[in-house]
């Protein structure tokens, strides 16, 4: 099991370099740094002068070494740049260098700075990943009795009415992407196209301010698109569980259809959902880019 679990653990590591590298690659191909640099210096620079700013900044260094030192397994540059002026990786804040550290990467708990937001970047991550964690939190407590509910509900009679109902609710939630269902909740009840001003508010207002005003319509779309998955899921054990032997005994026993539901089948129904569909579904809303504040 030890064996087992560091195995995985290597393979997690591998795939995380390999992802950043490439990530990393992609960032500074050409075009990139161009625009970084009339970002930061002036949009009318020459290209003598674009060059000239990465040189001074240690931009045109090979890929490899930029990568070992954001990872903080190579020590920091120090470039003395064409206008006299020293610069390094870890020369941040007037230090001198030679007061400076060797290495500052992620492994060192340097992340870096953003040139967007001016701010270090693991200020950052912190604060959209602690609103992020509020976002899921209401997202699972929505999603998830509702769609154990709706997959008990339509699994208790297969192919009644109401069964035929709900799976068709959870096959046209489950098929509607967020970006279509969070058009059409604002549309319908934040816009003043058909009169429903209930929600209003915008990202940036929740980042800063989490109401139930600016919150509510980001938690419906989430928790609708996600609740589709555990609702099939639920209904099929469910179904599968109420034509069981023991449910068949019960019913000939006299024992009513409320008492098999909740103190034989239920409990057994939800064993596949909650271990599997649920499971999965927290690190979707946790890891999926679309749906995290930022």
């Amino acid at each position: 099991m030890g064996l087992f679990v560091l195995r995985r653990f290597g393979v997690m590591i591998l795939t995380a370099l390999c992802l950043t590298f490439v990530v990393f690659v992609l960032t500074n191909l050409e075009p990139n740094l161009e625009k970084l640099a009339k970002t930061q210096g002036n949009a009318r620079m020459s290209d003598e002068q674009v060059e000239t700013w990465l040189s001074n900044r240690g931009y045109h260094r090979p890929v490899a070494v930029k990568y070992g030192e954001w990872l903080g397994v190579l020590p920091g540059y120090v470039i003395e740049g064409t206008d006299g002026e020293t610069r390094g990786r870890c020369l941040r804040g007037g230090v001198d260098p030679a007061d400076a550290a060797r290495f500052c990467g992620i492994l060192q708990g340097d992340w870096g700075f953003s040139t967007v937001f001016k701010e270090d970047v693991w200020k950052i991550v912190l604060t959209r990943l602690g609103q992020t964690a509020k976002l899921m939190g209401w997202v699972m407590a929505v999603m998830v009795p509702s769609s154990l509910i709706i997959g008990v509900l339509a699994g208790m009679r297969e192919g009644s009415k109401l069964d035929r109902s709900l799976s068709t609710v959870s096959i046209v939630t489950t098929a509607t992407p967020e970006y279509v269902s969070g058009v059409i909740f604002i549309t319908v009840f934040a816009s003043s196209a058909v009169g429903l001003k209930w929600f209003n508010g915008s990202a940036t207002s929740a980042m800063e301010d989490i109401t139930f005003l600016n919150f509510t319509l980001p938690v419906m779309t989430v928790a609708l698109y996600g609740m589709g998955y555990i609702a099939r899921m639920t209904r099929a054990s469910m179904t599968e569980v109420m034509t069981a032997q023991y449910i068949r005994t019960a019913r000939l026993k006299g024992v009513s259809f409320r008492n098999i539901v909740l103190k034989h089948a239920l409990r057994n129904a939800l064993i596949a959902p909650l271990t599997t569909q649920l499971i999965s579904d927290i690190g979707y809303v946790f890891l999926n880019p679309r749906i995290r504040i930022s």
